[in-house]
């Protein structure tokens, strides 16, 4: 007995010893894929070991983060051939001009394997690689977790150009249907915005800069969009979990990730027909997290009269800019409910010049038409939002104001944590307002300065004053 026992137990340890170099285990690993990847595509590993069946779906990737992918695979020891679809051989993938790509070819040994790769392009996309966004445009995940509505959604990122050689923080800009954003490739009509083609020009021209995260859309757009129902298209509903997930999830988690200037006067949000209705409804409900909204050729039509009465429900909390866009070409109903709408916001005692409503003539109910406006409305939303000052040539700190224009307090970037400066505040007239000493991160308190211009001196130990201009409100 103890015999066979002993030629069991040596059986099983052949077993154990042989079967992972003839089966082991092999991991795909997709660091990357084209960024005209249409959302919610499923990502095939397609070959030897499958028997070429491009939509098998036993052999699909799994999302990690991170925009990546991967799959693990037993293939026996050997030659291995494999290539990625979405699908079918149709949606084959392609070189890097979106051409025919030759077999991918691994020797594989039947060990533990992982091997790292990216997909290029899809061969029947003819972007490919000829993808219109910018090299400052990420994908920052192409599944990112909406716990407010349960779904997943892919999220573009745009920094400016200076990001990488700068130690700045930037004011952000929130934007919906990201898919027709940066990359005409992607966007649904084959026209896109070109947000981060006219922010870099607007860089180059001395403009501070700001962070861009666009939300692609989804089958469920007309239900996040819109916070109210509508009878007649037996849509929306969901706008306000919506706006609970850019406020309470992706915000958060951006801000975490990214040099951001997290305030209110520092955040927008902006989108176009039904974005703009949740644009609005987003700035007016949560005033303590936007102060600025673009709100393009808005579909307020969707939400009946509950849209103007939203805004007038809800009283001015802070200073606050919204930019009104509609075409002359576009139904008249579509300037008259955004005229409705930015009446509201005077009973809600928001100013005249908290608003700026344009109606050019040949504007129509388009991309090239909201790409041609965004440089200006972006310009009007964020002017004065952050004003930069240089310490003397021979440093090479740089200091931010921030908000400016101010309502009760200002922070300085540029500064370490603990690091301790003194600060001095001067009216027009040269009259000293304040003279203190703070840490870096610590907020200076501006309430009790009635409205108008003023200097600010800013002194490291050790080091010169450096000057600059704040607006308090």
């Amino acid at each position: 007995m103890q015999k066979l026992l002993r030629v069991a137990l040596f059986l099983v340890f052949v077993v154990h010893c042989i079967l992972p170099t003839a089966f082991g285990q092999l991991t795909l690993k997709v660091l990357s894929i084209p960024l005209n990847t249409p959302p919610g595509a499923n990502i095939h590993a397609v070959g030897t070991f499958n028997g070429w069946n491009a939509g098998d779906p036993a052999t699909i990737l799994s999302p990690i983060g991170n925009g990546q992918y991967s799959i693990t695979l037993n293939p026996p020891a050997g030659e291995v051939k494999y290539k990625f679809t979405r699908g079918s051989w149709a949606t084959v993938e392609g070189n890097a001009d979106g051409g025919f790509l030759p077999d991918r070819v691994l020797n594989y040994n039947g060990q533990p394997t992982t091997v790292e790769l990216n997909i290029l392009t899809w061969e029947d996309l003819s972007g490919g690689s000829n993808s219109t966004a910018t090299p400052n445009v990420a994908v920052l995940d192409d599944d990112f977790y909406m716990p407010q509505l349960n779904r997943y959604r892919r999220i573009w990122v745009y920094v400016p150009p200076d990001y990488q050689t700068t130690t700045k923080k930037y004011p952000v800009l929130y934007m919906h249907d990201a898919q027709n954003l940066f990359d005409k490739y992607t966007a649904a009509f084959g026209t896109e915005w070109e947000v981060d083609e006219s922010l870099n020009q607007l860089h180059s021209e001395g403009d501070y800069g700001c962070i861009v995260v666009g939300i692609d859309n989804g089958p469920n757009r007309l239900d996040e969009y819109s916070p109210w129902y509508n009878t007649e298209y037996q849509d929306g509903g969901e706008g306000a979990l919506y706006v609970e997930f850019i406020v309470n999830t992706l915000k958060p988690h951006i801000d975490s990730l990214y040099r951001t200037l997290p305030g209110r006067l520092a955040t927008g949000i902006m989108g176009s027909s039904m974005g703009g209705l949740i644009s609005m409804y987003a700035f007016s409900e949560r005033q303590d997290v936007f102060s600025k909204a673009g709100i393009f050729s808005p579909a307020f039509w969707f939400g009946g009269n509950e849209p103007a009465n939203h805004v007038a429900s809800h009283p001015k909390q802070g200073e606050a800019r919204v930019y009104f866009l509609a075409g002359g070409d576009e139904p008249a109903s579509v300037e008259q409910n955004m005229l409705a709408v930015a009446n509201a916001m005077s009973t809600a005692g928001f100013s005249a010049s908290e608003k700026y409503i344009y109606v050019p003539s040949d504007g129509q109910h388009s991309e090239w038409f909201w790409a041609r406006e965004f440089p200006d409305a972006y310009e009007w939303l964020f002017q004065g939002a952050v004003t930069s000052v240089t310490w003397p040539k021979n440093r090479r700190e740089q200091l931010e104001i921030f908000p400016n224009p101010t309502s009760s307090w200002v922070r300085f970037s540029g500064i370490a944590t603990g690091e301790r400066v003194q600060v001095q505040i001067l009216g027009a007239d040269g009259n000293m307002w304040s003279d203190t000493t703070v840490a870096g991160g610590e907020p200076v308190w501006t309430g009790d300065l009635p409205a108008g211009f003023y200097v600010i001196k800013v002194k490291k130990k050790g080091g010169r004053w450096v000057t600059g201009k704040m607006v308090k409100q």
